[in-house]
């Protein structure tokens, strides 16, 4: 009796030198469709899948491989005497090889305005189910979804004639992890398709990026995945230009000032130590606008990831050499900057597209035995029910202020308080467990350049002591969303000492 192995892949890299081997170690190559004719014209002995099971191909192609001749071989024990003794009146014979991959379902669903019918013929449905009987049957049978295993299995096939049964149970874990993950993509194209926001049952894909030294601490063992799908506008996808590799923090903090600067149109940068901004600016270029960002707090930036919406310029990267950052964040850097920057052999520069900010559908965060899901927080100053509640209007300056501060609060772990200009934050109190404690941390980091400056905060104000600490240290405009019973309590008090207060309606919650 041959040995016998059934190929069909539609990712054919290294397919054809796989199948001259196998044919060396005098397997019988069964093949179907477009892989057996590939491995035709390249001089490969090829039995039709038709000659094994006695039936056509049918309906285009849907059905080739769904037969008793093809599954019996692959689902057979070969030390069960009934499994043989019915083999051997049905005429099959056992398949102890299965490599297959599977219709690119991924692939189509990436191209632009695919239609649906398309999706939906390239759900594979022969190729899972071989692969699932194969994989079942891992005690007998050798299974391979990943191109990058037919080394291994040749090597083992060479020397001892067969593969481990511990290769063939790595391989078959590998496979059901495979069509798990292919099944997710169907399922959850056909979920955002029709719109359902919150199904009965969440399956999610995402794949190795690369294992991480560690996680949050040396004794946590860590590693990074991505979604195959994911924002292009995402660390996951970015290009590392120069550095040492990521690590589990650098990570979380790049992805916080990477939210950030997603707030602003004209040139800004955004300084990011443990996940809160410690120093943002806006200015006419990308060079004027870290400065303003370096200037928010100059201590605090040592040590900091640094995003920016603008390509870095020779005079940019020689403000950002002249201090310690771990990475720099940019839609591109010029060959000058590059010159200047990878001087410093640690600084990481990543590069991130920013032509196509292609968002999320909902944020995930991971609890004990469970996972919470949310629409992202996508509200900006732009979509707020902006009313100003004060006697005075604020200026056009203060209204740019207010502006920034309400952009930065927003990434700023709640309780937050935020204390701008027009140019630069100035302060930022950050999760502290009442909102006054935040205040006269964001206006002691201030100091005297609070005076004549806006407070922003993430959520209202349910007594007035926030507000008279901002009386007390020069805060002329503040921005919050309202709603609390005792608004005006607040308002009072503003209306006291002059300041120009403004509500927008929605809240700004960071957990």
């Amino acid at each position: 009796m041959s040995k016998r192995a059934l190929i069909s892949v539609s990712d054919k890299s290294g397919i054809l030198e796989f199948a001259k081997e196998l044919e060396a170690l005098d397997y019988e190559i069964l093949s179907t469709g477009g892989t057996k004719k590939h491995l035709q014209e390249n001089g490969v002995k090829v039995t039709s899948v038709e000659e094994v099971t006695n039936f056509p191909e049918i309906l285009g192609g849907r059905v080739k491989t769904l037969n008793p001749m093809i599954h019996g071989g692959l689902l057979a024990k070969y030390d069960d005497p009934e499994h043989q003794a019915q083999m051997q009146e049905h005429g099959i014979e056992p398949i102890e090889i299965v490599c297959v991959n599977l219709y690119p379902f991924v692939e189509t669903i990436s191209k632009p305005n695919v239609e649906f019918a398309d999706a939906i013929e390239n759900i594979d449905i022969g190729g899972p189910t071989m692969l699932r009987s194969a994989a079942k049957n891992q005690k007998y049978v050798t299974v391979i979804v990943d191109a990058n295993d037919y080394p291994k299995v040749l090597e083992e096939l060479k020397a001892n004639g067969s593969t481990t049964l511990e290769t063939r149970r790595h391989l078959a874990a590998k496979v059901f992890r495979h069509t798990a993950a292919y099944d997710s993509y169907i399922s959850n194209y056909l979920t955002e398709y029709l719109g359902e926001e919150f199904p009965e049952q969440l399956t999610l894909t995402y794949e190795l990026k690369q294992p991480l030294r560690y996680g949050e601490n040396p004794h946590q063992k860590a590693a990074f995945y991505q979604k195959r799908l994911g924002s292009d506008f995402s660390i996951a996808y970015a290009e590392q230009l120069h550095g040492k590799e990521l690590s589990y923090n650098n990570i979380q903090d790049a992805n916080a000032a990477l939210q950030i600067i997603k707030e602003f149109k004209q040139p800004a940068a955004v300084a990011v130590k443990h996940m809160n901004p410690c120093g943002v600016g806006v200015g006419e270029t990308i060079a004027q606008a870290f400065n303003e960002a370096y200037e928010s707090d100059s201590t605090s930036i040592f040590g900091g990831i640094v995003a920016l919406n603008r390509e870095v310029d020779a005079e940019t990267a020689e403000k950002l050499a002249s201090i310690f950052l771990e990475i720099i964040i940019a839609p591109g850097f010029t060959t000058e900057a590059i010159e200047k920057l990878t001087v410093k052999k640690n600084v990481r520069l990543l590069k991130i597209s920013f032509e196509q900010q292609k968002r999320d559908q909902f944020n995930t965060v991971s609890v004990e035995g469970g996972l919470l899901v949310q629409e992202p927080d996508r509200k900006g100053f732009e979509d707020a029910e902006i009313t100003v509640t004060s006697e005075r209007q604020p200026t056009e300056k203060e209204w740019e202020a207010l502006k920034l501060g309400w952009s930065v609060v927003k990434h700023v772990k709640s309780n937050a308080i935020v204390v701008t200009d027009d140019k630069m934050t100035l302060g930022v109190g950050a999760g502290q467990m009442n909102r006054v404690g935040s205040a006269k941390i964001a206006l002691e980091q201030a100091g005297d350049k609070a005076k004549g400056a806006a407070l922003a905060s993430d959520a209202f104000f349910p007594m007035p002591d926030t507000v008279e600490e901002a009386a007390k240290a020069g805060i002329t405009a503040i921005i919050h969303p309202g709603g609390s019973k005792r608004d005006q309590d607040s308002i009072d008090v503003a209306n006291k000492y002059g300041i120009a207060m403004v509500t927008t309606g929605v809240r700004h919650f960071k957990h």
